[in-house]
């Protein structure tokens, strides 16, 4: 028994040190730019599915808020189930913006996570950012031609 119970000691030292021992991997800009582009697509349609399971859980809550009679709780899932959901962004279009994120080194350390989650937001700030140089280059030319 006293064999057991060392060889029970043993395995459990050492399966602790090998799970502190073990490399853990961040997924950031770091990670990002090692993946080659198939890796990268996998990567955003496995994200993708695992937010349209994530909104499939949301439907509990809704049944738990009108059990409970909580206030605004469906507008809060409403928003937080659009917000999960990635339908809008399409897989070339999401590679290009994190592409786009992540060449600059100041960005590296942003969580991969949060980063598709901003994705709609990158594209109105790109988007609104392409319309001032727009105006700004249509005001120019106006400019010239008086």
């Amino acid at each position: 028994m006293k064999k057991f119970i060392a060889g029970v000691m043993l395995w459990l030292m050492v399966s602790w040190g090998m799970g502190f021992a073990a490399p853990t991997v961040d997924h950031d800009g770091n990670f990002w730019n090692k993946l080659g582009n198939s890796a990268k697509a996998g990567y955003i349609n496995g994200y993708g599915d695992a937010m349209q399971v994530s909104v499939g859980k949301l439907d509990s809550l809704t049944v738990a808020a009108d059990l409970f009679h909580w206030k605004g709780a469906n507008k809060i899932i409403h928003q937080l189930s659009r917000e999960l959901l990635m339908n809008d962004t399409r897989p070339d279009d999401a590679i290009r913006k994190l592409d786009a994120l992540y060449a600059n080194p100041k960005y590296s350390e942003l969580d991969l996570g949060q980063a598709l989650q901003a994705l709609p937001l990158l594209a109105e700030r790109t988007q609104s950012s392409r319309d001032r140089a727009h105006s700004k280059a249509t005001d120019g030319k106006a400019t010239v031609a008086k």
